[in-house]
Order: structure tokens, then C-alpha cells, then sequence
């Protein structure tokens, strides 16, 4: 089968990334984790102290500071999946936090910052055999991807899973937190100015709140097998 280029776009903390993962690793493809590299960002901009005291960017000091900050994806022999390294730096687990979590929207919404982030994507995919996913890869990223799926869920099936996920890493984690940063984000997400989150026209939409593992994999897989035959 021809190699095709896979966008999933959809809300936060509805699984897009372990979903994406487990279908690269299942098809041989690349996953480009393109949240990762906005949170990414938004770690480098609380470590260097831009975020101003009501929660707004020193939006001319990240400018100047872009082109200190690389981001790169390694893979990882243990688990067989990508680690997000800044800066030569692996901070896959730090980028994960409640603490990233409440402030990455912010850094996503800046025009600047998509634009850079949105030029490495697209350098990431013109071999294609990727499979990416985030909020505007099949809007704005790869509005010709032959595969498009955009994911939901309820708000409160999000916020359960990542609580779960955040326990399970042994970290501190308020059910009431991670759901009021997850009903933010999808506001922030779906009404920013530049590329909000929506769903494109051609994407088939899987409503995952309901499905196991298995379910979402077979329908995924089945999808891919269409979009990769087609001619």
C-alpha cells in the first residue's frame, strides 16, 4: 500500500496521542506528537520565567528567544516509543504536568509560535508515512492528508483518564483541577484567533468515550487500510 499521511486532530486528554502512537508502532509510520512540541515551548518559557503574574506571555522576550529552542523526538528502546527532548534534554515526563498543562494553551494561541512549530511539521511530513496528531493538523498542517480523524469525548471521561494517567506516574492529581483546565482548554483551543481547534470538513469524527482499546484499534486500523488503497 502506498505510505499516506495520518492527522488526528481532536480535544485534549481524549487519548489522540496514545492513539496515534499505537497506530505508527502497529503500521511501521512515524508519530510526530505535535502537543509535545507545544508544550515543549511552554516548559522553556516557565523555566526562563516569561509567563507574567496574571498568566499572560512576555510575548516579545519568547520572540527573541525561538531560536534558542530546539525540539527533537528520540526514541525510547525501553518503551518503543518517541521521548521529547528540548534542547538536547529529555523532558518527556516534565512536559506531562498539571503545571505545563494550565499554561500550554496560552503559548499555542501565539501566532509566532504556531508559525515556527507549523514549518517543522510540515518539513516532518513531506516524505509522508507519519502519522501526527494535535488540534489543526488536518486544517492547517496537512489539509491534504489522506487520512483525517478528529477525536471527542466527554469532559469528564477526559478528565478521569488523565487523572488516572497522572496517578499512575505517582504524581499529585485533583479530579476538580484536571477537569476545570480540561472545559478551559477546549474554550481556549476551539476560540483563539489563529487555527483553532475544529474539526475538517473531510475528517471522520470517533467519539472514543465509550470504546475499549481494542474497539478504537480495530476501527483505526480499519480506516488506515481504506485510505491507503485508495488511488
Amino acid at each position: 500500500m502506498k505510505k499516506i499521511i495520518i492527522a488526528i486532530d481532536g480535544l485534549s486528554s481524549c487519548g489522540k496521542s496514545t492513539m496515534a502512537k499505537d497506530l505508527a508502532h502497529e503500521i511501521g509510520y512515524i508519530y510526530i506528537d505535535t502537543g509535545a512540541m507545544y508544550r515543549s515551548v511552554a516548559l522553556y518559557a516557565l523555566r526562563e520565567k516569561l509567563f507574567n503574574p496574571d498568566g499572560t506571555i512576555a510575548e516579545e522576550q519568547l520572540k527573541e528567544k525561538l531560536n534558542e529552542i530546539h525540539i527533537s523526538f528520540r526514541l525510547n528502546k525501553a518503551t518503543g516509543r518517541p521521548d521529547t527532548y528540548l534542547n538536547d534534554e529529555c523532558v518527556e515526563q516534565e512536559i506531562r504536568t498539571m503545571k505545563v498543562a494550565n499554561c500550554v494553551s496560552t503559548i499555542a494561541a501565539l501566532p509566532f509560535v504556531r508559525s515556527m512549530l507549523v514549518a517543522q511539521q510540515q518539513l516532518m511530513g513531506k516524505k509522508k508515512g507519519i502519522v501526527m496528531d494535535g488540534r489543526d493538523i488536518g486544517t492547517i498542517v496537512f489539509p491534504n492528508a489522506e487520512l483525517k480523524i478528529f477525536v471527542t469525548a466527554s469532559a469528564e471521561v477526559r478528565a478521569q483518564r488523565r487523572f488516572n494517567e497522572l496517578q499512575e506516574k505517582g504524581q499529585d492529581a485533583s479530579f476538580e483541577e484536571i477537569l476545570r483546565n480540561v472545559k478551559e482548554r477546549d474554550y481556549l483551543d476551539s476560540n483563539r484567533e489563529v487555527s483553532p481547534l475544529r474539526k475538517a470538513d473531510d475528517a471522520l469524527e470517533l467519539d472514543n468515550s465509550m470504546l475499549s482499546i481494542a474497539e478504537q484499534k480495530a476501527w483505526l486500523l480499519e480506516q488506515y487500510e481504506k485510505a491507503a488503497s485508495r488511488r
